[in-house]
């Protein structure tokens, strides 16, 4: 039986704002760094391609001590933006967005560089030969052949960044109605006796929202293909 008390409300709508800022910061970055790696030849680009994917190598806790080490109050980052910004991101919800978007950002990338690959180079090649400008060309040509796969790694990211638990719980710790999300909150039921239905209640709206999510992408991307074959 599902049992949605205050502690349950607040993990769930806390994780849903997780998700849907750290998508929607880390996407621009991600098709940015995907179209860098299939377009462009430099020194260092497999050196980047490594530092993109080592979330998914890294077991989340180290990305996480990290993460601490860097924007905790002491860390270099953490320490500049507390001292002269007054921004503090450990411990706050705002350093779960950023946990969650680190460890959502290699599916992101690799969604939106499959589908770049599958579009020729011909085609930006002739239009730049016209004369058109490499950036006209970008937001013109490839950004919209790319949409399908955009549209794909966004919500995949955001199933990810939904259920990233091992970053976000060390970085940010497990403060209810603070930085408590649905896995951390999962995780603090079951610590403790008596607390399993408001567990169950928060895996079954977990799969829900994830199948959603997963069910929405594949027909958004079967749509936008169909759109863009004028079908």
């Amino acid at each position: 039986m599902l049992y949605f008390g205050e502690q349950e409300l607040a993990a769930i709508l806390l994780s849903l704002k997780v998700a849907i800022w750290a998508t929607f910061l880390s996407l621009p970055f991600a098709v940015w760094v995907a179209f860098l790696l299939v377009r462009r030849r430099f020194w260092g680009r497999e050196v980047l391609n490594a530092l993109v994917h080592l979330p998914l190598i890294l077991p989340p806790v180290v990305t996480g001590y990290l993460l601490l080490m860097f924007f905790g109050r002491v860390g270099f980052a953490g320490q500049i933006l507390n001292d002269y910004f007054g921004i503090t991101i450990a411990f706050q919800w705002t350093g779960a967005v950023l946990a969650a978007a680190i460890m959502a950002f290699p599916l992101v990338v690799r969604a939106v560089r499959l589908s770049i690959e599958q579009i020729s180079p011909d085609l930006e090649h002739a239009a730049l030969t016209l004369g058109a400008r490499p950036i006209t060309v970008f937001f013109t040509i490839a950004l919209p052949m790319a949409l399908p796969g955009i549209v794909v790694g966004a919500i995949l990211g955001f199933a990810k960044a939904l259920g990233e638990f091992g970053a976000t719980i060390t970085f940010v710790g497990n403060i209810p109605n603070q930085t408590q999300t649905i896995p951390s909150a999962i995780y603090g039921f079951l610590q403790m006796p008596g607390k399993d239905q408001g567990a169950f209640t928060l895996v079954f709206v977990s799969i829900v929202i994830s199948v959603t999510a997963l069910l929405l992408s594949e027909w958004l991307a079967r749509r936008v293909q169909k759109r863009m074959h004028g079908q």
